[in-house]
């Protein structure tokens, strides 16, 4: 009987060292979960302007790339404004966001670049009352040539580059002529912006939240030539996902009335507020970015300016809005979607845009 009560005391004693024993392991590796993330540099141009100022507080807050991503900031703008970039520095500092573990604050573009993996271009010249459109490309090709120039030499190897500033498509493209070791893949512009104002239009007409409506397309450039597509998209309705004609039941508007008001919704707020759309464009340049490192949600795709493979007939060599899947930080073009001719000639029409565009930076290069 004895020997019976050592026998399980010595079982006991055996379950509860291996139970101790596992318990360690799992605490060991969880460990590894903690492992703090390394920073993500983030590269801001234009910092100290009217975008900037409203993008900086949301990176470092985690909009961008996630609750959980530290970041460092690195602003950049002219020399003009380095007393109110300086400020910036200052509120971000202020704010103190956990997130935020650095702020490079500089007009030097080289130091602006060095190490960055992650940059955003919302720096550029507008066009002002009464200059060409040749004007206004020729001073954007300097200030892209330059920029692409600094990235090319100091960025992190697979930097990832957003073009916010008009005409971003064609500063994009200049860019990616002056960088050429950073891949064509890693350089696009921002029309996510479109796509949003898209969404928010249609949610607004069925009276629906925005994340019910997925799967607008914005085509081409980001200008007035720009085609808000909804051909294929789709909004969730209390009998399940529906297409967004068959539910808006209205051709004559969406044809009309709906691309036009996308189309022109940065100059209607320009008129409404005296300034240009610098909380949305932010908010997209972050919802783009975003999309891109950590994946667009399944069965949906996002609107990106993105290098031209041929794809949907539009010429190699554009830079281009197409309708895109993210994964695993690269994007890919949709593919396979029916064209009618309706959208056929408003896709022609902006890719001649860009065409055009291409033609002129070249003679200010030239």
């Amino acid at each position: 009987m004895e020997y019976f009560y050592i026998e399980i005391c010595q079982k006991i004693l055996v379950v509860l060292f291996c139970f101790t024993l596992f318990w360690k392991i799992i605490r060991h590796m969880c460990s590894f979960l903690d492992v703090p993330k390394e920073p993500c540099r983030v590269l801001v141009t234009g910092a100290a302007g009217q975008i900037g100022y409203a993008i900086v507080p949301m990176i470092a807050r985690g909009v961008m790339l996630g609750p959980h991503q530290p970041v460092i900031l690195h602003m950049l703008d002219i020399e003009p404004a380095a007393e109110a970039l300086n400020g910036v520095r200052m509120e971000l500092i202020d704010a103190a966001f956990p997130l935020l573990k650095g702020v490079v604050a500089t007009t030097d573009v080289e130091e602006a670049c060095k190490d960055v993996n992650i940059a955003v271009m919302v720096g550029g010249f507008p066009r002002k009352e009464g200059m060409e459109r040749k004007d206004v490309m020729s001073k954007n090709v300097s200030i892209y040539k330059a920029q692409a120039s600094a990235l090319e030499k100091h960025a992190a190897p697979n930097c990832k580059v957003l073009v916010v500033a008009n005409p971003a498509n064609t500063n994009a493209l200049i860019l990616k002529e002056f960088s050429p070791s950073i891949p064509e893949k890693n350089i696009t512009c921002l029309t996510r912006l479109d796509h949003n104002r898209a969404l928010g239009q249609i949610s607004g007409r069925l009276n629906v939240h925005v994340s019910d409506v997925k799967n607008v397309i914005i085509w081409g450039n980001h200008s007035s030539t720009q085609y808000p597509d909804v051909n294929h998209a789709t909004v969730t309705t209390s009998s399940g996902e529906k297409p967004v004609r068959e539910v808006v039941a209205d051709d004559q508007w969406l044809n009309s009335e709906f691309i036009t008001t996308v189309q022109q919704r940065g100059a209607a707020i320009i008129k409404a507020r005296k300034l240009s759309s610098a909380l949305s464009a932010a908010s997209a340049a972050c919802d783009h970015i975003r999309d891109w490192v950590l994946g667009t949600p399944k069965g949906s795709w996002v609107s990106m300016g993105v290098y031209s493979d041929g794809s949907y007939g539009i010429p190699e060599g554009l830079i281009y809005s197409f309708p895109v899947t993210c994964e695993k930080g690269e994007w890919s073009i949709v593919k396979g979607l029916k064209i009618d001719e309706f959208s056929r000639a408003k896709m022609d029409a902006t890719a001649k845009e860009l065409i055009e565009e291409k033609s002129l930076a070249k003679s200010c290069l030239n």
